[in-house]
């Protein structure tokens, strides 16, 4: 999903959210809800300095995906290209532990800010790390991740699921990626739990 604001711009500022569950997973779907709060605090300032901005919304369903995102852990928001999350922190999530059936083999993100661990993306820090965007040093504050690799616990994730969608769902990833809106997933296409398929 893509949210633009038409204002005459001179420039724009680029948030991508990637993720890996909106059904299940409360990491992922209230880092959701912090993102879209925080985008409607920072757009009157955004205006007045002739600066939009575009979020861009990932579901991230295979590990060839997210190789390609340089995606190393749920949920991640990027400012422009950075992880806004600084040093990569995470701890067990049984959520997505039972959508692929690891057993809570599953890693996500936590968030430090501000002294305190949060398992959501605080809106504060969202606010921050695209107000600095626009200000004095923005250009300066707009260094890409480096990415290695997918990490194994990723990759145990989407093995996971890869192997529940081949045994509940009538159709393929591909079909599966566009068939939908992310939030109308758990409806149209179930989850790796439980299959309605609604694609067809």
């Amino acid at each position: 999903m893509t949210t633009s604001r038409s204002v005459p711009a001179s420039r724009t500022v680029e948030v991508d959210f990637l993720y890996l569950d909106l059904t299940t997973c409360s990491r992922c779907r209230a880092s959701d809800a912090t993102l879209d709060a925080a985008v409607e605090t920072v757009l009157p300032v955004l205006d007045s300095l002739g600066t939009a901005i575009e979020v861009h919304k990932t579901l991230v369903q295979t590990e060839a995906q997210a190789r390609e995102l340089g995606f190393v852990s749920s949920p991640t928001i990027r400012v422009n290209g950075r992880d806004i999350a600084g040093d990569l922190t995470e701890s067990s999530c049984s959520e997505c532990g039972e959508l692929c059936g690891c057993d809570g083999g599953v890693d996500c993100r936590v968030w430090d800010y501000r002294g305190e661990r949060h398992t959501e993306a605080p809106t504060g820090l969202i606010v921050e790390a695209i107000l600095a965007e626009v200000g004095p040093s923005g250009d300066a504050q707009s260094e890409e991740t480096p990415f290695v690799d997918v990490p194994e616990n990723l990759k145990r994730f989407f093995a996971g699921t890869d192997a529940a969608r081949e045994v509940s769902s009538c159709c393929s990833t591909a079909e599966q990626a566009g068939c939908c809106d992310p939030a109308e997933k758990a409806g149209c296409c179930g989850d790796a739990i439980h299959s309605t398929c609604g694609c067809r």
